[in-house]
């Protein structure tokens, strides 16, 4: 291959508008992944936590007893855990107050569970945005430096009475980089923005499901 076409050649031959596009697709690129390895980390933590706190809840026979217990732990609650030490905490405070129907009780505790819930997928959906946007852009950044550097070959062809192959290959060589540069970016941003989507929409189910069977429990205690 010819040391001008080699890619090292056409990103450092490039013209400073292409050198800029390619730039920022390579600073996109190095983001995204950083995001995925980021979130790969937080979901695969959510998953094995939400496993181990289930085995505990099931595994109870006091639930009063098991909230003092993780309450006494030094370590930050999240997930299933932070859920249950929600509704439960607003379960045994509204149950103390006099006057209170069972069914406003029961009510209070499952609108402490929606607030955990959402403040959890808050955490799991964060950066998820930026991973659509390096998605959904960055082919539309690498085809504006491949036209521009297209127009910029076909440019320097004005000033030359016969046009080669040879002398515009460089050139176009160059802004296809450009395009390759975007769909690398482009690609795992969107394989990983789908399947971190499909991940969180499980937890998201395996959080209701278990929102609505803490929900049966205390109805049964609530009406005893």
């Amino acid at each position: 291959m010819n040391a001008d076409l080699s890619i090292t050649g056409l990103i450092l031959g490039a013209s400073m508008l292409v050198k800029l596009v390619m730039l920022a697709l390579l600073i996109a690129s190095v983001s995204s992944w950083s995001v995925v390895i980021r979130k790969r980390r937080e979901l695969l933590d959510a998953k094995r936590t939400a496993q181990v706190f289930e085995d505990q809840f099931w595994s109870a026979e006091d639930l009063t007893a098991l909230f003092n217990r993780i309450s006494q732990q030094r370590k930050t609650s999240d997930g299933l855990q932070r859920m249950f030490e929600a509704g439960f905490k607003e379960f045994a405070r509204l149950r103390k107050k006099e006057g209170i129907a069972p069914d406003m009780v029961l009510e209070g505790s499952q609108r402490a569970m929606r607030i955990a819930l959402s403040r959890e997928l808050e955490e799991l959906e964060a950066h998820l945005p930026m991973l659509a946007t390096v998605g959904s852009v960055s082919p539309y950044i690498g085809l504006f430096g491949t036209v521009w550097g297209i127009m910029n070959s076909f440019r320097g062809l004005s000033s030359v009475h016969q046009a080669t192959l040879a002398m515009v290959a460089p050139g176009i060589s160059e802004a296809l980089v450009a395009t390759a540069m975007g769909l690398f970016a482009a690609i795992p941003a969107v394989i990983f923005y789908n399947r971190f989507s499909t991940e969180i929409d499980r937890l998201t189910t395996r959080y209701e499901i278990f929102a609505e069977e803490f929900a049966a429990i205390l109805q049964r205690q609530v009406h005893t």
